[in-house]
């Protein structure tokens, strides 16, 4: 459903919220970042600079699908959910680059992603109900997410 009029402070603060919480956890990893071009990687690994690229574009657009669901007309209750969701997912994707990058338990790193992927996916579902502009947003994440589990796990496997 839509609400009508952008609310701008709303808007730019969905947006803001993903992108600091990405900003954080890459700054907090980013030694990681620098020993993860010597590991030995699956086929198909792209160079390291897609990462911050790819995930910057994703992040602006969870902020956005975000934005839709919160400026909905939907149920204060169904609208709560439905964030509770992205709050949770957001937290466990802040997570992830400290295992695999910071920490480099591979293992972990590629479990806690399964659990993150199935976060978002329930996130995803609940944004698409209240608004499908908001679950087609979400898409483009979901599809990174299972890409980033093959590299995960193929790192895992190969070092």
């Amino acid at each position: 459903m839509k609400s009508g009029k952008t609310k701008w402070k709303q808007l730019v603060i969905c947006l803001a919220v993903p992108l600091a919480v990405g900003a954080l956890a890459a700054l907090l990893s980013r030694g990681g970042m620098k020993d993860y071009q010597d590991v030995y990687k699956p086929l198909l690994s792209p160079p390291a600079w897609v990462f911050p690229v790819v995930w910057t574009i994703l992040y602006a657009m969870m902020g956005l699908a975000s934005y839709f669901v919160y400026t909905s007309t939907a149920s204060p209750e169904r609208i709560r959910r439905a964030m509770t969701a992205y709050a949770l997912q957001l937290g466990a994707n802040f997570i992830w680059p400290l295992l695999f990058f910071g920490l480099e338990i591979y293992l972990a790193a590629f479990i806690w992603l399964i659990v993150l992927f199935a976060l978002a996916l329930v996130c995803a579902l609940r944004f698409g109900y209240i608004d499908g502009r908001a679950g087609k947003l979400m898409v483009p994440y979901l599809v990174w997410l299972f890409f980033a589990a093959y590299l995960n796990l193929g790192v895992y496997l190969l070092n």
